[in-house]
């Protein structure tokens, strides 16, 4: 039996080869988040350091950009460019190179002339909408972003239209985190982290928020909200929705795999508190991690839904 798996339904196993382990592949970091797959390489942030780093098999780990304002959440938009969360910059960029921050196109950073919290991650629907999450962690402590009082003073989530204009699609979250869609769109699976103050507060909560909750979707408007999976031990961070419309979800101690009901598939055991995770990779089934300080990679069959979208796909 592999350690670092656990299975709960015999699908698990088809979904990852449990007979090798994860692998290690960067470490040495201080709290590893926003991992996304671009160009042929792996990207992710180095939050407390400031920095984006990148890394691929071929050409090894480097830093692709320093002083990136404490940059958390990652994505790609309809045409493949980076879409960032900055802490401390508390605002949502376009990078239209991810190693040039004169590149950098700033497409929120207030609601209604109140700047935003410290956007923390975010998704893009195939209609070009982009959603996010902005909770406090960037403006509750100077590890994660600078010290400051909320201006709007709940913690929200939006969406981006394209148009422009900037909506509020829910404001009962204690800390809204990660954020993905079900494969045909008609559902929002949004993380409530509250239980956690951040990555330098380690001490968990559990009288306060920590699962997953999904929505039914009709246009910017969200409805039926119901909890679609607690997490512990830990909160839910980052996750990611497969084209089966499974949701890989970080915990404290890895990832776990539900099915669409919220039925916990399996588990991947790793050694450190999880933060994120994306697919990857040539045939785009390479699972991702951040992990603490490191990154880890698993080998699967799956792809993620967003995936599909793309237009250079």
């Amino acid at each position: 039996m592999n350690p670092y798996y656990e299975t709960f339904d015999p699908i698990f196993n088809e979904l990852i080869n449990t007979k090798i382990q994860p692998e290690l592949i960067a470490k040495g970091f201080t709290w590893t988040e926003g991992p996304v797959w671009l160009n042929g390489q792996l990207y992710f942030n180095d939050i407390p350091a400031k920095r984006m780093m990148k890394w691929s098999d071929s050409k090894g780990l480097s830093v692709a950009l320093n002083n990136n304002e404490f940059a958390n959440g990652n994505t790609l938009d309809l045409e493949g460019h980076m879409i960032s969360c900055e802490h401390g910059g508390r605002r949502v960029i376009r990078r239209l190179n991810p190693e040039n921050t004169s590149t950098i196109e700033v497409i929120a950073d207030n609601y209604k002339g109140k700047k935003l919290n410290s956007p923390n991650d975010v998704i893009v629907r195939s209609d070009g909408s982009i959603w996010f999450t902005d909770p406090p962690y960037g403006i509750n402590s100077n590890v994660e972003g600078y010290p400051a009082e909320s201006e709007i003073g709940t913690n929200n989530v939006y969406c981006l239209l394209p148009d422009g204009s900037l909506v509020v699609v829910a404001t009962d979250f204690d800390k809204p985190n990660g954020l993905a869609f079900s494969p045909d769109e008609s559902r929002l699976y949004i993380a409530d982290s509250g239980a956690i103050r951040g990555a330098s507060f380690p001490d968990i909560d559990y009288e306060r928020p920590h699962h997953i909750r999904v929505f039914d979707v009709t246009g910017t408007t969200l409805s039926n909200g119901r909890v679609f999976s607690v997490i512990e031990p830990g909160i839910p961070d980052g996750f990611r929705i497969d084209q089966e419309g499974r949701v890989w979800t970080s915990a404290l101690d890895g990832i776990r795999c539900l099915d669409s009901t919220g039925r916990c598939l399996g588990k991947i055991h790793l050694p450190k508190q999880t933060s994120n995770l994306c697919f990857g990779g040539a045939q785009g089934t390479e699972m991702y991690i951040t992990s603490s300080d490191s990154v880890w990679r698993v080998r699967t069959t799956v792809k993620d839904a967003a995936h599909f979208h793309l237009k250079n796909n």
